[in-house]
């Protein structure tokens, strides 16, 4: 399985026949060097783990482009089809989506979702959510979403026993460093470890540093991927 960090919480990953882009964040994201469609290339779903501008990113253009199916909660993937994507896969919190190569179960997230037009007007999203990707040849990948630490998730541990996680741990927004290196030790198992939201907006903490200290002897399992740049996992 390949996997590509955009910045910020946007990923590709490439497994079996699906190319799947969570939170595509990439038009107005200063980590994202490439170019839309190289990162989209044979694009098949798109996972979002909720509304804000900065996760939902180039969803609509995306969609519409590569006849990818869009997959989020369903507040989110109704408003997303009024704007004109086609094929939407609505779901709620603790369900599970299966696809060909891989299901995805929408978890908890202690967040906000919301759509802000330029005229200030606020369309509520649903709840955030966090993603386990169970693939059919890889590891399981739990993508936290933008989230608090929460007690329950020693239940997703339990459930998916993911192998690969994306750890929000900018702050401001999120879990700040020390707290999310709390998450990881105290409630899962996790083989590797990917620190993200950080650096993107200059209110955010600008380096996974506070994390990477914070892991102490697990130091080891913590992954900061060049960006843009392809990685086997």
């Amino acid at each position: 399985m390949k996997l590509t960090y955009f910045g910020h919480s946007a990923f590709r990953i490439e497994a079996g026949a699906s190319v799947i882009l969570i939170d595509p964040f990439l038009t107005g994201n200063p980590h994202f060097d490439g170019d839309l469609e190289t990162a989209a290339r044979g694009l098949t779903h798109i996972v979002l783990t909720h509304g804000h501008a900065d996760h939902v990113g180039d969803t609509v253009a995306l969609a519409q482009r590569h006849g990818a199916s869009v997959v989020a909660t369903f507040e989110l993937a109704q408003w997303l089809h009024g704007k004109g994507v086609a094929k939407v896969e609505p779901g709620n919190t603790g369900g599970t989506m299966k696809f060909d190569d891989f299901s995805v179960t929408l978890t908890q997230a202690f967040h906000s979702s919301a759509s802000i037009s330029e005229a200030g007007e606020t369309t509520y999203l649903g709840m955030p959510n966090g993603l386990v990707f169970h693939f059919t040849n890889g590891p399981t990948v739990y993508h936290m979403g933008d989230t608090d630490i929460f007690g329950d998730m020693a239940l997703i541990q339990e459930l998916h026993r993911p192998d690969i996680a994306m750890v929000p741990v900018g702050d401001r927004f999120t879990m700040g460093g020390a707290v999310a290196a709390l998450a990881c030790r105290r409630y899962f198992d996790f083989k590797t470890i990917i620190p993200v939201h950080w650096g993107t907006f200059p209110i955010l903490d600008q380096k996974p540093t506070a994390f990477i200290e914070a892991m102490e002897g697990d130091g080891g399992r913590v992954l900061v991927p060049q960006m843009n740049v392809p990685f086997e996992v």
